[in-house]
């Protein structure tokens, strides 16, 4: 048998030190013992035991327990994850029960038996091993979760539309309140998530991303809600849901506005409830999350059309934070080419000067339809392709899209209509999408949306 496992025991008594060395050794990896407990300190420096077994009673002060309860205090002082068990005679039961609540974790009666001492350390040794797991979790989130903020400190602008977003940020990261945010693709929502969560009470703790979009309406409970072993053909095993996860932390739904409204009203009771029942269960359980949202659609109108539940969209906006298109924030732009541009210079080892007027130009000149997030892929691109260290406006590959004719058929020469006409090909083309519609019209979102109502389209 593996012997696991290291133990150190302090009794100012040598036989009950030579009893317990003597049955120890043939089941731990390691059994220190020691009757002086003013060398604990120095012991634990150099070793990482896993029990510490402490007398209750010293021989300076043989009754009252006060020595083993300072010599605990010291113990958790140096390790607060450290597991003390007591070593009592049976009349200190009651002074036991004290120390347990003063943070030692078990104790051992004299005379003992065998077989309960051992199953009494056993039990001590894996809740150590246990501790450390946590602590180690612990650790590896809070360096994933830097790894993670990493790509994200590219939120960066000088725009007044940017400088209203960061103070909107600074005055609600503190609170727990729940945040929609509204923005195109590529203009950085899951930036503000995050800035919101690293910013809050709950930023030592995880923080969960979830794509709704990428969810399948089926397994939309299953993922979120979590489901116990059984609940469904491929449920081999209890696996909670994303709520759970995030519970003590930060949850972000991403596209929260592609939701069917079977699935806006399982959410919105989950909300209500601040509890989770898995599927294939009836137990709830409760959940404690900062919710933040976002989405590209226009959540206002389809409530209007009552394709969306007005009292989720309450449940979710209790802030709402605007995210400005690319091109309605063009003295951004430089800012952020030239911060996209020393990224990927470290990144794949060039070195660049800074861009010149005319490549500035060329940025400005195109309407970017595809945000922040397709200028960090031109730079990107562009510092693999450059041939030297001085970017040329010849090595940004926009595609602006008029390269085909058009094949709008003029009907009247009406500028009226002529627009109208040119939104209803471009609409079409684009299968309804409103973000690349606009992108290729040259148009933000809220324009092209005010030319929709002015036609009525």
């Amino acid at each position: 048998m593996n012997k696991v496992g290291k133990i150190l025991a302090i009794d100012d008594n040598e036989d009950i030190l030579f009893s317990l060395k003597l049955l120890l050794k043939q089941h731990v990896e390691l059994i220190h013992t020691e009757s002086d407990p003013e060398l604990i300190p120095k012991l634990m420096k150099q070793e990482n035991y896993d029990v510490i077994l402490l007398d209750m009673n010293f021989t300076k002060d043989a009754i009252s327990g006060q020595e083993g309860y300072h010599w605990l205090n010291r113990i958790l002082e140096i390790d607060p994850r450290a597991v003390v068990l007591f070593i009592t005679a049976y009349g200190d039961v009651e002074k036991s029960v004290k120390a347990i609540k003063a943070g030692a974790t078990d104790f051992i009666l004299k005379p003992w038996q065998n077989e309960k001492l051992m199953a009494t350390i056993s039990s001590a040794i894996k809740l150590r091993k246990s501790k450390e797991e946590v602590t180690q979790l612990k650790t590896k989130q809070k360096e994933l979760n830097a790894v993670l903020d990493q790509p994200f400190n590219d939120f960066i602008g000088v725009s007044p539309e940017m400088q209203t977003v960061f103070a909107t940020i600074q005055k609600v990261a503190v609170t727990d309140a729940n945040v929609l945010i509204l923005g195109e693709n590529g203009t950085g929502k899951e930036l503000v998530a995050r800035a919101l969560h690293r910013n809050s009470s709950r930023k030592d703790e995880v923080f969960v991303s979830v794509d709704l979009g990428a969810i399948n309406e089926n397994l939309f409970e299953s993922e979120l809600f979590g489901h116990v072993k059984g609940a469904f053909t491929d449920a081999r095993a209890d696996r909670p849901g994303r709520f759970e996860i995030a519970s003590g932390g930060t949850l972000f739904l991403d596209e929260i506005g592609n939701l069917s409204l079977p699935m806006q009203a399982k959410l919105l009771t989950v909300l209500e409830r601040r509890e989770v029942i898995r599927v294939g269960s009836n137990k709830p359980i409760p959940i404690d999350i900062r919710l933040i949202c976002a989405t590209n659609m226009p959540i206002l109108q389809m409530v209007a059309e009552e394709n969306y539940r007005q009292d989720l969209l309450y449940r979710i906006n209790t802030v709402e934070i605007n995210l400005p298109a690319l091109n309605e924030r063009y003295e951004d732009i430089p800012l952020l080419a030239e911060h996209f541009l020393k990224i990927y210079a470290k990144k794949y080892k060039k070195s660049f000067g800074p861009l010149s007027k005319a490549c500035i130009n060329k940025l400005y000149d195109y309407s970017w339809p595809g945000n922040v997030r397709e200028l960090q892929h031109l730079m990107e691109r562009a510092v693999i392709m450059a041939d030297d260290n001085n970017l040329q406006p010849s090595d940004f590959q926009i595609n602006t899209g008029h390269s085909q004719q058009s094949d709008v058929e003029l009907d009247s020469y009406n500028l009226e209509e002529v627009e109208k006409n040119i939104i209803q090909k471009v609409l079409k083309t684009n299968q309804g999408n409103i973000s690349k519609a606009a992108g290729e019209l040259g148009l933000t979102r809220t324009s092209l949306y005010r030319r929709l109502e002015k036609y009525g389209l």
